[in-house]
């Protein structure tokens, strides 16, 4: 199996943070490791559960002092990852919502070769829990609607469960994403469309976060500039 790093963006999670953990160790892979990213917006022992982890040589704690919200810590874990040696990365959340037994299949689909591997809620075998209604058409709905706006044809345009080869991460520059929020999962899936792809079932479990107004906005108007910004974010080979 290739080195894979789990690239994981957490804050205010002691309650769950070290079953998280415990569920990702236990798999079967010896070349697996975790990279939990945190910043100051963590109040909590999240920090003290994680490196108390660390002596395991598995679990890195990534503590990002420049932290401008979520989307800034997972592209730093994508930097530090890739620093570090990865061969293939992956990203999920650490609040519950993804679940660590489903992280085989989206290894099984890398080591097959494929470059990029997209979690869904809304292919054969997906599913949302406890999730209200409104979030359920706004997930749905805004994949519709990206789908018709971008071209693309995948299941779920949205969803925060992923992985990359090491390669795709290299050959982009992470400094050119416009998203800051819920739509870099949309962002990073139509910079993608032309690699060689996969969409896996997962079951998603939601929680008690809530969806602004202001954030639907936003996405509304960057999805009518990732055209344009899709220059800016492969590099240019020499």
């Amino acid at each position: 199996m290739k080195k894979t790093i789990i690239v994981m963006p957490v804050a205010n999670e002691e309650a769950t943070m070290g079953k998280v953990i415990d569920s990702i160790l236990s798999l079967p892979y010896d070349n697996l490791f975790l990279y939990p990213v945190i910043d100051s917006y963590s109040k909590d022992r999240t920090e003290e559960i994680i490196r108390s982890y660390e002596h395991t040589g598995r679990v890195k704690c990534i503590f990002y002092k420049e932290s401008r919200g979520v989307i800034s810590c997972y592209l730093e874990g994508y930097r530090q990852a890739l620093r570090d040696g990865a061969e293939c990365v992956l990203e999920m959340d650490g609040g519950g919502s993804h679940q660590p037994d489903e992280i085989p299949q989206f290894i099984e689909k890398l080591e097959e070769g494929y470059d990029c591997v997209w979690g869904s809620r809304f292919t054969k075998g997906g599913e949302m829990s406890h999730q209200p209604l409104y979030r359920r058409v706004l997930s749905s709905g805004g994949t519709i609607l990206a789908n018709i706006v971008l071209g693309t044809k995948l299941k779920d345009m949205t969803s925060g469960f992923e992985g990359f080869q090491a390669h795709v991460l290299e050959s982009m520059n992470l400094d050119a994403f416009l998203s800051t929020g819920h739509m870099y999962q949309t962002e990073m899936r139509y910079y993608c469309r032309g690699l060689h792809c996969v969409e896996v079932p997962i079951h998603y479990i939601g929680g008690d976060s809530s969806l602004k107004l202001r954030s639907v906005t936003e996405a509304l108007a960057i999805l009518f500039k990732l055209k344009r910004n899709e220059q800016y974010v492969w590099k240019k080979k020499d």
